[in-house]
């Protein structure tokens, strides 16, 4: 009897959790695990974080051991090669020949420190500037993530609320369309309303159509992020109100998108990288200067007189001093030059284009909360115009279009409150991301605005 009731409490279980809705930070948990773009720029961080072991490795010494095991065999006939002579014994026999079987064996181990080499230490420290473009590079990531996952899941709460919208409004229509084919049966009303009314529910099916497609599309753009189906996704509580960004005033936010967005960043560190190349480069005109330090043992057997033991020991210092490289030093240097202009104008673009996204978003928040209080009054009137229509409708002051219209403006009222509100909670993202300070704690904010 245990069994089915514990396999009766898993299936509920189960089914509950797949009942629940998913708020924003499950969401962006699942897009944090699955997302290939993040995922891709983890990688790249995990790449960027070996510069600096390879760069390091070009001012530490190297040790190496390099050998052979040569064998020879030779004749030599210093008389007649191959010419023959008879023996006491009546026999024939090389006049003459001697020959070697050498067998040599060798090996050197050597090691080789630089002293002075002006570019391997400005690869070094190049390569620092490339593991903090790197990490620059991710945190970026990091921020597109939290406001692709934002849009996405707002994109589908938008259109759920359109699809929502426009059901109820076939929905009203569809009665409305019954009642004028009764009140025309009746002799009440005219074939006009009946058309009016007709008119109006096949337009709203076709619409419905639109939304379901929509939908459609917009979940599977969140897919594409968190690798899964997306389930029922938490909605905005109903009378939201929505947060005046800290602070209320546009410079601040546009003095930090200049100074610390990470699109800046990586240029700044972009133009350093530049100039180093620039003295990396220059290092071609310049001498070298290298600690050297070898062993070296020959071992020669065989029969010969040179057979025998020959080691070695040598220690000194190995200098070069550049004279003429057919101007091709002279050339990199002008072409890095020039690479870090483009890298100086670059970072230019990138903080006036921070600056402009910044102000984007702000003006975004605050037109947005402007827009949000007017929907909401909008929708109070809108409401109040639908009971009055229907009220003259029942009285016969007023006709079937008019109350078709009030329905139709109603619902369209609060699917233009419910998109403004989503792109008022996005502009407060993109403004944190502009200024270079969103970090996924600005997530619970908005996801307390959301229902359980």
């Amino acid at each position: 009897m245990q069994k089915p009731l514990i396999a009766a409490l898993l299936a509920s279980a189960c089914f509950s959790l797949n009942a629940s809705a998913a708020d924003l930070i499950q969401v962006y948990q699942q897009a944090l695990a699955n997302d290939a773009t993040y995922a891709s720029a983890r990688a790249s961080l995990a790449a960027g974080r070996e510069r600096i072991v390879q760069g390091r490795a070009g001012l530490l010494p190297t040790v190496g051991i390099s050998g052979a095991i040569t064998k020879n065999d030779n004749d030599f006939d210093p008389w007649n090669l191959g010419a023959t002579s008879p023996l006491p014994n009546g026999q024939l026999g090389v006049i003459g020949a001697s020959g070697s079987n050498l067998r040599t064996n060798e090996y050197t181990l050597a090691l080789q420190q630089p002293l002075y080499r002006w570019d391997r230490w400005q690869t070094y420290q190049q390569s620092k500037l490339q593991q903090a473009i790197a990490e620059a590079q991710f945190a970026q990531a990091q921020q597109d993530l939290i406001t692709r996952v934002a849009q996405a899941y707002f994109d589908v709460l938008a259109a759920q609320d359109a699809l929502e919208s426009i059901r109820a409004q076939k929905d009203a229509t569809t009665e409305q369309l019954a009642s004028a084919k009764r009140n025309f049966e009746v002799g009440t009303q005219t074939i006009t309303d009946t058309h009016e009314a007709q008119a109006q529910y096949d337009l709203t099916l076709a619409q419905e159509f639109a939304a379901v497609n929509d939908l459609d599309n917009k979940r599977n753009a969140l897919q594409a992020i968190i690798g899964t189906a997306p389930t029922n996704l938490a909605s905005l509580k109903a009378g939201t109100t929505l947060a005046v960004p800290q602070p209320a005033n546009v410079d601040p936010w546009v003095s930090s998108a200049e100074a610390q967005n990470y699109g800046v960043t990586v240029g700044e560190l972009q133009v350093e990288f530049a100039r180093r190349d620039i003295s990396r480069n220059r290092a071609g005109h310049h001498p070298t200067l290298d600690f050297v330090a070898s062993s070296s043992r020959r071992d020669v057997n065989g029969q010969s007189t040179g057979s025998g033991v020959t080691k070695n020991n040598a220690v000194g210092l190995q200098w070069s001093v550049p004279i003429f490289s057919g101007y091709a030093v002279t050339s990199r240097v002008r072409e890095a030059i020039a690479l870090e202009d483009r890298a100086r104008n670059d970072l230019e673009a990138t903080r006036r284009n921070s600056a402009l996204q910044a102000r984007q978003a702000f003006l975004g928040v605050s037109s947005g909360l402007a827009r949000v209080k007017a929907l909401e009054a909008a929708e109070v009137s809108s409401q109040s115009a639908l009971e009055s229509n229907k009220l003259g409708y029942q009285v016969g002051v007023r006709i079937n279009i008019d109350v078709l219209n009030a329905q139709r403006q109603l619902f369209q009222t609060r699917t233009d409150l419910a998109r403004a509100r989503y792109d008022t909670i996005l502009n407060g993202l993109r403004l944190k991301a502009a200024a270079g300070s969103l970090r996924e704690a600005d997530l619970m904010p908005v996801n307390s605005l959301l229902a359980e």
